[in-house]
């Protein structure tokens, strides 16, 4: 019993090691600190506009927002745990920023509208979803890891991106404040 014990702990220890290295090797040495470009997507550049529909099935342009509203867009899938992870915090900013010129959209990759649309409500989640069924969007993004997440300046400049759940509610909130007095 004792040796089942050890061998357990012993596992435990290793997958910790193993943890730790993948999250130096990706977020620190292949990314730095920041992730400053996604393929073609650049800390910077002009964020590229795409069409999609939401969950009551309209129309959301990336474009239509642009000169109006500060964008945070998160890439995400209802299987995905760190993607489950991060959503009560953007429901949270959601609310907070409720009234201002900050629009959350949420973009499904590669799920079904009802799948998302009965998750969304099961877990009382009101910011705006959109669906990307082909991932074509992700794709346009360079989107290879979820979550993702990218913020968008009002004149349609992207200010960060994010991969993984690696931000914090405090410092996502800081970023928006100062986005909205530029």
């Amino acid at each position: 019993m004792i040796a089942q014990r050890e061998l357990w702990r012993f596992i435990g220890l290793l997958f910790l090691i193993a943890s730790v290295w993948i999250h130096y090797e990706i977020k620190v040495v292949r990314f730095g600190n920041e992730v400053h470009q996604l393929g073609a997507t650049k800390v910077g550049s002009a964020a590229a506009n795409f069409s999609a529909r939401d969950l009551a099935d309209q129309e959301v342009t990336l474009a239509s927002f642009q000169g109006r509203k500060v964008v945070v867009l998160d890439f995400w899938a209802t299987w995905c745990g760190p993607c489950r992870m991060t959503m009560p915090a953007l429901q949270k900013l959601h609310t907070e920023f409720k009234g201002r010129p900050v629009e959350i959209l949420s973009i499904n990759q590669g799920e079904t509208a009802e799948a998302v649309q009965q998750f969304l409500q099961k877990k009382g989640y009101t910011f705006h979803a959109v669906m990307d069924p082909n991932s074509a969007i992700g794709t346009q993004y360079g989107v290879h890891g979820i979550p993702t997440l990218l913020v968008i300046d009002k004149q349609g400049v992207i200010q960060s991106i994010e991969v993984g759940p690696t931000w914090t509610i405090k410092e996502l909130r800081e970023l928006l404040e100062r986005l909205l007095q530029t």
